[in-house]
């Protein structure tokens, strides 16, 4: 967090810190699920007040969702578990959807009364284990709620032999650039400064070395893109 404000307060691009108090959905049953889930969340509640950014933790059940808006500023759904929490609620587009249906999803949260919805699109599956990301959803998308680019997550290669998730972080650059390009509202990219050792999802992670110059490009592309 400390290294990537830095940049972004240079390049004075919007931060949200994104970190999992708990990782629930894993392949095997001896993958890292986390620290404990009272400790992850403090961790994430000092982030934001050092670094005075707001925070996102993704929840599972409705009472991650009362514990975890204790501490963060934004829930991420990954299933549809909408409530009235007064906290911006982002919902993660599924791999079986079109993006025609996140309306009724969206719908899910505002019909509570809560207007902050935003959706963020990951891929669709492709085969066995491959994703896709089809750039045409995006304007559709953008028709309910803002819209954000998992760039990272969109190059996972799930369900690989060993039950771990692998990636292809070499086209990081390349979905990013191509997500500016279609007018996404927002990107999402898992970085570390030692991928390899990483917990989770270390396969398809950015190193954090190499962000501040994607991040420049990024800008400099933005610029471009708002001419028209």
């Amino acid at each position: 967090a400390e290294h990537i404000v830095t940049i972004t307060n240079e390049l004075k691009i919007p931060y949200v810190f994104k970190g999992s108090f708990k990782k629930a959905n894993r392949s095997r049953l001896d993958s890292f699920t986390g620290i404990g889930d009272e400790k992850a969340l403090k961790i994430l509640r000092k982030v934001s007040e050092t670094f005075k950014v707001p925070t996102v933790t993704d929840i599972h059940t409705e009472q991650d969702a009362a514990m975890a808006a204790e501490y963060v500023d934004v829930l991420q759904i990954p299933a549809f578990l909408a409530r009235q929490t007064g906290k911006t609620v982002n919902i993660k587009k599924g791999q079986f959807m079109s993006p025609e249906s996140m309306k009724h999803a969206v719908n899910k949260v505002t019909e509570t009364g809560n207007e902050q919805a935003i959706i963020t699109d990951r891929g669709t599956m492709f085969g066995y284990q491959d994703m896709i990301v089809d750039f045409r959803g995006v304007p559709t998308m953008k028709q309910f709620a803002p819209v954000v680019l998992d760039v990272t997550h969109s190059l996972q290669q799930p369900n690989q032999s060993s039950g771990v998730t692998g990636g292809r972080p070499a086209l990081i650059g390349t979905m990013a650039r191509a997500g500016v390009a279609a007018g996404v509202d927002g990107l999402f990219i898992e970085t570390h400064f030692d991928c390899a050792n990483a917990k989770s999802d270390g396969a398809n992670m950015l190193d954090l070395g190499l962000m501040k110059k994607l991040l420049t490009d990024l800008v400099a592309l933005r610029a471009i893109v708002n001419e028209f």
